[in-house]
């Protein structure tokens, strides 16, 4: 389940809003943020990039439960609710973070872990193809899995795995499409290599077993 970690995050308002002030921010180590929710005013911010990068890596990932304090505003437990990565580098350059309400229900996605060897595979030499690998779910913040293992040992050979499949805790919601397929076991068909033929060689003619009365005959009248 999701827990509100050690982790605590020391941030500063933002002043500047533009592109300019961003890349300040990034070359100082510092990442801009925006936290807003709770029934309080939308806040932009800077926040050290190593803090949330740690809170990224650790267990419950986005969905870890941390405390932020922006400086002259006080502080809230929240959570992530998006972010943007560099596809360049790689890493973090913005992040939205969303307030905790206690009583409040949030929309977060999870991650699917298929768990136990497919009978098919074993018995049949089938291939456990794996469709989806998160889904969305309502629950409170602090009944949020780290991730959902879904056991798929008694699949067969073309035997589907569904959203509706999932058993989830009392209070859990699941959002995600019931009838999406999350994994599958197939076969791989091996395919006929086509006999290989000389350079220059023609396709040997079929051979003639017998030949008709009517034709034989006419070879002798010849």
């Amino acid at each position: 389940m999701a827990d509100k970690k050690d982790f605590r995050v020391q941030a500063k308002q933002r002043d500047g809003r533009g592109k300019n002030d961003a890349r300040r921010a990034r070359r100082n180590g510092m990442i801009p943020i925006t936290v807003y929710g709770g029934g309080a005013e939308t806040v932009a911010a800077v926040a050290p990039l190593s803090d949330l990068a740690a809170i990224l890596r650790s267990e419950a990932g986005r969905n870890t439960i941390f405390t932020i304090e922006v400086e002259g505003l006080g502080e809230s437990e929240v959570m992530f609710h998006d972010r943007q990565i560099d596809p360049v580098r790689g890493r973090l350059i913005h992040a939205d973070l969303t307030r905790l309400v206690k009583g409040q229900k949030i929309d977060v996605t999870v991650p699917l872990h298929l768990v136990g060897e497919p009978t098919g595979v074993k018995e049949k030499q089938g291939v456990l193809e794996q469709i989806i690998r998160e889904i969305e779910i309502r629950c409170q913040p602090r009944e949020i899995p780290d991730s959902l293992d879904l056991d798929v040992s008694h699949l067969d050979v073309h035997d589907l795995l569904h959203v509706s499949d999932i058993k989830v805790a009392e209070g859990v919601e699941i959002l995600t499409d019931p009838d999406q397929v999350i994994a599958t076991v197939g076969i791989v068909k091996e395919e006929v290599a086509p006999v290989p033929t000389l350079e220059g060689e023609e396709p040997a003619e079929p051979e003639v077993i017998g030949k008709g009365k009517k034709e034989e005959e006419g070879e002798e009248a010849e």
